[in-house]
């Protein structure tokens, strides 16, 4: 008899303190200008809408929200290199919209490198528009600056 192959368990959770080191050296695999430990223990502490992806129980991704008189904005989100294109940036960006129509917020912006091709089409098929643009806002690895696309999206539960 053989045994039954399982698929993993996708699961999205509130971090914890003791996420940081993991979402960290994440957040350091992936990002140009990566967030230091005191950005996430800070928003952990304040009470942002701070979520881990975990596969198996191993954290393989994340994303911080924060949300105050009627609008919501997503700080920041992560998957994992080996994780990517598997559907969970999707699922956390899912998650994030729920949580901030659940504080109450009537609108969520972010914003996003122009050059993050697959993140900008991410956003755009969850229904976010551009509605603004920060002229030299991300520095780059070169010591130049990026601009930033600002994105919105209003009444989102519809386009989820």
């Amino acid at each position: 008899m053989s045994a039954l192959l399982q698929e993993p368990e996708i699961v999205l959770r509130p971090m914890r303190e003791t996420d940081v080191p993991t979402v960290l050296a994440i957040e350091e695999r992936v990002a140009i200008t990566p967030w230091t430990e005191g950005i996430f223990s800070g928003c952990i502490g304040v009470g942002y809408s701070c979520w881990v992806c975990t596969d198996d129980d191993e954290v393989v991704g994340f994303g911080v929200l924060s949300y105050g008189s009627g609008e919501a904005h997503i700080l920041n989100i992560a998957i994992d290199s080996p994780a990517q294109g598997k559907g969970l940036g999707r699922r956390m960006m899912r998650h994030l919209l729920e949580q901030a129509e659940s504080y109450g917020a009537e609108t969520t912006f972010l914003e996003v490198r122009p050059s993050n091709k697959n993140a900008v089409g991410l956003y755009e098929s969850l229904g976010f528009n551009q509605v603004g643009l920060r002229r030299e806002y991300y520095p780059t690895r070169d010591k130049g600056r990026e601009d930033a696309l600002i994105l919105a999206i209003s009444g989102f539960t519809e386009t989820l």
